[in-house]
């Protein structure tokens, strides 16, 4: 057994926090060149220790006790070990350590793994993608409920195959509010935030091995929609009796000439808007979703629309640049925008995103690189999944092309 071979146990005082000329004593676990120190609460004075053997020196009463104590200590240790062997259970030295204090922690659940994974998350995580956690929470409850009739399992049974039902029965699952079952990129979502908490208890030691190893997530290419320059137009020049349309309107057509998304729109306030040193107005903020900074050159057309809203009563309410409307409000009321304007597209408001990559920045030969600085992503990788070049555009760089050789 290579467990064996490579676990080892000393017993050091810490040199370094000397107290009244005593010092602490530790034990040190080592498994696999990986080790852990465990305290063992007793001092002694530093002449009377012997670092070469690891115990107190002498024969005195209190040197006995004191290596008395230690040999205690050294066999309930092993046997902490020979426990999680004979349990055929990984060994590492946290987790002997653990049994040893009796904090072991092979017994956790996975709804134990949610609630600790959203407590931690509080202050790393958006809120919203808090909010896609629960969710994710709320179908394993329904799973565990309905097809294992049970209200929740120990992590150490997990597996494979608990995986490979878990997606099956998402896929098939028939929502009660609404008609539509669940598509494969949103299950592999759910699979996705299942992986991410389940490899935080692997590396915790609370699981031996990870189930997730075989399983492979693959998510579907979706085309990405954008309006076209044609389209855009025609949105511009829209116009309703209806005052909320309006107003919704020209909210999209802002992410369009900006790239904003929703939720960061939503927040911008007048002291995110600052002078640039291009002369220029800049919106200055943070991203909600990733935290990174977002500073974005506003066109002109973003100009006007925030000049638009100046002392509107919504606005001065809200104390915003633009009124507020819940994202599916707004997703609401692009549908009848859509089909009042004669765009044949399902719009929502992150078509405007896509529509800022393409049609207004990547099609009028702003580079990848600005443009992925502008939408606020870390990656390029990112970028490239929102901003496809359209067809004219190909159309152009081929004409060119097709010059040049020509001129050859």
């Amino acid at each position: 057994m290579k467990n064996r071979s490579t676990f080892s146990l000393l017993f050091w005082a810490n040199t370094s926090r000397i107290k009244n000329d005593q010092v602490p004593v530790y034990a040190r676990i080592t498994v696999n060149g990986k080790r852990t120190n465990l305290s063992l609460q007793r001092r002694i004075p530093i002449s009377s220790w012997d670092a070469n053997k690891g115990k107190a020196r002498g024969t005195k009463q209190q040197a006995r006790l004191f290596n008395k104590y230690l040999e205690q200590v050294r066999a309930k240790i092993y046997e902490s070990y020979e426990d999680l062997l004979s349990e055929n259970k990984l060994i590492t030295a946290q987790l002997i350590k653990s049994r040893f204090l009796g904090l072991d922690e092979s017994g956790k659940t996975l709804l134990e793994l949610f609630k600790y994974h959203n407590e931690v998350s509080k202050e790393k995580l958006n809120s919203h993608t808090l909010r896609h956690y629960k969710v994710t929470q709320g179908y394993l409850e329904k799973f565990l409920n309905e097809k294992l009739k049970t209200t929740d399992v120990s992590l150490q049974s997990l597996n494979y195959s608990f995986i490979v039902d878990f997606e099956c029965f998402i896929k098939s699952y028939q929502p009660k509010d609404h008609q539509r079952k669940m598509s494969h990129n949103t299950a592999m979502k759910h699979l996705q935030r299942l992986r991410k908490m389940v490899t935080m208890a692997y590396h915790m030691e609370w699981i031996i091995k990870d189930p997730f190893v075989r399983f492979k997530s693959s998510f579907e290419n979706k085309r990405r929609e954008f309006l076209t320059d044609a389209e855009l137009d025609s949105l511009e020049k829209f116009h309703s009796s209806i005052d909320r349309l309006n107003i919704v309107k020209d909210l999209f057509l802002f992410s369009c000439y900006t790239g904003i998304s929703y939720i960061d729109m939503h927040g911008l306030t007048a002291n995110n808007i600052i002078l640039g040193i291009d002369g220029n107005y800049w919106i200055k903020s943070k991203r909600k979703k990733t935290k990174s900074f977002l500073e974005i050159p506003l066109l002109n057309q973003a100009k006007n629309l925030i000049k638009k809203y100046e002392g509107h009563q919504r606005t001065i309410v809200s104390n915003t640049l633009f009124p507020c409307f819940s994202n599916q409000k707004i997703n609401s009321y692009l549908k009848e925008i859509a089909e009042l304007s004669g765009i044949k597209k399902n719009l929502t408001f992150h078509m405007a995103r896509h529509t800022f990559a393409t049609t207004v920045t990547l099609s009028n030969g702003v580079p990848i690189e600005t443009v992925s600085k502008l939408l606020g992503h870390t990656k390029i990788a990112t970028t490239q999944i929102y901003a496809r070049v359209i067809n004219k555009k190909v159309s152009e760089d081929m004409f060119k092309l097709s010059e040049k050789l020509q001129a050859k």
